[in-house]
């Protein structure tokens, strides 16, 4: 802490301030601090106040103080079972801003209203996806993961649009014609692995939030001049040491998201693919350059647990995340027209190729000699890989899944991928009953942390989607929970609700391997959990309309799609377009006991090269 400050204002108001410097504000960009601002008020009068500081004797009557560690106590005579209700507002610009904040929102307001209107504000955001039939735990674990995934941004903006700049000065988002702000600004944690559970659940349903979350980006990017993959009150908070924030770009503009400006976006997320000079280390991607002019990252040990420009110990994901990104940027040159971007984002988009071992057939980290390590372990975490192994990390190659099905082989992958979950199973797919988020680093399927989180969908891509439908509803089933000592899973890691955003998806049996960021998106089919869902389409241009998916003979045990209809036509595949969900319609699926092992091979969901 570096500074706080109470003062009284009079007998039932207080305001102040307190200045902190957050862990990773503090490694990501040194030196910077996050004020929290507050205007209190009390329904009743308080008698006298005591204020000391951290560790030291109260002073009776003082009205005032400041510096680290500052506390008030406030005293008050109360009659048995007498209520003091306090209203607070906050904000990260201003103590006046922090009053401004609570005025309109619950100046006249009593306990009780503020409790309805939130109620009823939940009721809307949860209610824009219904579901019925299932098991009455189905639908717990389905809406507290839907809660989880609106949950993780905290506002950062205020009610007049001001919000706190990179450099601690204030900036001001645009208002609308009535006096509103056009956006908000939220912070967040990193986006790695979000854009498998976050984006595309925000694509599907939030749309408004998966802009607002473009528009806060741009600020940082705008005040600073690099996206940051984590902000905290538009400080750089890198998380992983990665910047994966241009795959969640590329989706949303794919996904039709496009009310902000798309130019300086394009603009901000190819800096973040190529560029390295003077670039802060909380923009991540400290070792993009390697990257950009080796086509990989070397590994390196020189930094313990580390990332500099000369390479990382997290070589191999690093690698592999950073193809990745490129092909979603290539994706998004390709569609703005901008050719020359597109080949050269899309030749680094191939990097992992660089990385594959043909005798082993899995990722194999390499020196800058271009040296595969040696003692190398495929379960072996944290050397080569972040919160990962080459094992899980293997299939990490979103943009081309034919491409990787093709380098191990299609009967070699089907193989391996469908023995990882049998034995995965036996450790509630991760790393046993241990609670700890890195429990299952070490283990071949690790559903506790992102970089795993795609793979049980990859089966849609190698020719038998029923094994799919299979693990991913069995993952549904055992890994996540509701008691206590389960909650999400043993070892879950849920960051901002993407565990529980990942739950939604594939209980209402839909993904996008690629997170949205296709020239022509879709989401690939699992297995339904429920009877009945219906999501409405707010936000999106078909406003108003709504898409339902149905299932027949659905029930434990039931994995199997039979058979499909779209509209009432015929479906083979195991996939369809995003837009034609967009217009709204309905999806029937029959479900069974037995694998039809015809139904959804007709063709892999689209993914251009």
């Amino acid at each position: 802490m570096r500074d706080a400050k109470i003062e009284v204002i009079d007998p039932q108001t207080v305001q102040g301030y307190v200045v902190t410097e957050p862990e990773y504000v503090k490694k990501y960009q040194k030196g910077a601090s996050v004020p929290m601002y507050f205007y209190a008020q009390f329904d009743t009068p308080f008698e006298s106040t005591d204020v000391a500081f951290q560790d030291s004797a109260w002073s009776k009557g003082v009205k005032n103080i400041q510096g680290p560690g500052a506390l008030m106590l406030l005293n008050y005579k109360t009659a048995q079972g007498q209520q003091i209700v306090a209203k607070v507002g906050l904000s990260y610009t201003s103590v006046e801003n922090a009053r401004l904040n609570l005025e309109p929102e619950a100046e006249d307001l009593a306990f009780d209203d503020v409790c309805e209107q939130a109620q009823n504000k939940w009721r809307e955001q949860l209610g824009r996806i219904s579901v019925q039939g299932g098991t009455p735990e189905g639908r717990v674990k389905f809406y507290t993961g839907l809660y989880h995934c609106l949950l993780g941004r905290g506002l950062a903006s205020d009610v007049n649009g001001a919000y706190p700049r990179n450099d601690g000065t204030v900036g001001q988002i645009p208002l609308d014609k009535k006096g509103k702000p056009v956006h908000n600004h939220y912070n967040t944690d990193a986006i790695w692995g979000g854009y498998w559970n976050l984006t595309p659940l925000w694509a599907l349903a939030y749309p408004e939030y998966y802009s607002d979350f473009i528009s806060s980006q741009l600020l940082v990017y705008q005040d600073a001049g690099w996206l940051g993959d984590g902000i905290a009150c538009s400080k750089y908070v890198s998380g992983v040491g990665t910047n994966m924030v241009s795959i969640a770009m590329a989706g949303a503009y794919q996904s039709g998201i496009r009310n902000y400006n798309v130019e300086k976006a394009y603009e901000a997320s190819l800096k973040n693919e190529l560029e390295w000079k003077d670039r802060i280390e909380g923009a991540g991607k400290t070792d993009v350059g390697q990257f950009v002019k080796l086509g990989y990252v070397p590994f390196d040990t020189s930094i313990f647990y580390g990332t500099h420009p000369g390479g990382s110990q997290f070589s191999a994901s690093h690698t592999l995340e950073y193809s990745f990104s490129a092909y979603a940027v290539a994706q998004w040159a390709k569609a703005l027209g901008k050719d020359e971007d597109y080949a050269r984002l899309m030749e680094l988009s191939r990097g992992w190729e660089k990385l594959f071992n043909d005798s082993l057939k899995l990722i194999h980290p390499r020196d800058a000699e271009g040296r595969f390590i040696d003692n190398f372990n495929p379960l072996e975490s944290w050397r080569g890989f972040q919160e990962g192994n080459s094992m899980q990390y293997t299939f990490f190659v979103p943009q081309n899944p034919a491409g990787l099905v093709e380098r191990v082989g299609a009967d070699l992958f089907n193989q391996r991928l469908d023995s990882i979950f049998t034995v995965a199973r036996d450790m509630v797919f991760g790393g046993g009953k241990v609670v700890n988020a890195f429990s299952g680093l070490a283990s071949p399927y690790n559903h506790g942390n992102q970089p795993s989180l795609h793979i049980s969908w990859l089966f849609n891509f190698s020719g038998k989607p029923w094994l799919t439908q299979k693990w991913t509803r069995l993952i549904c089933d055992e890994f996540y929970g509701t008691t206590g000592e389960h909650g999400y899973g043993y070892g879950q890691d849920e960051d901002q609700g993407q565990l529980g955003s990942w739950y939604v998806l594939a209980a209402m049996g839909l993904f996008d391997v690629q997170g949205g960021v296709c020239q022509r998106p879709t989401y690939q089919l699992g297995s339904p959990q429920f009877d009945r869902i219906e999501i409405s389409l707010k936000g999106h241009k078909n406003s108003g309309k709504r898409f339902v998916i149905e299932t027949q003979g659905n029930g434990p045990g039931q994995y199997y799609v039979q058979s499909a209809t779209l509209n009432g036509k015929p479906l083979n595949q195991c996939w369809l377009y995003r837009d034609e969900l967009y217009q709204g319609g309905t999806l029937k699926l029959q479900m069974g006991g037995v694998p039809n092992e015809q139904w959804g091979i007709e063709s892999a969901p689209a993914c251009p090269q």
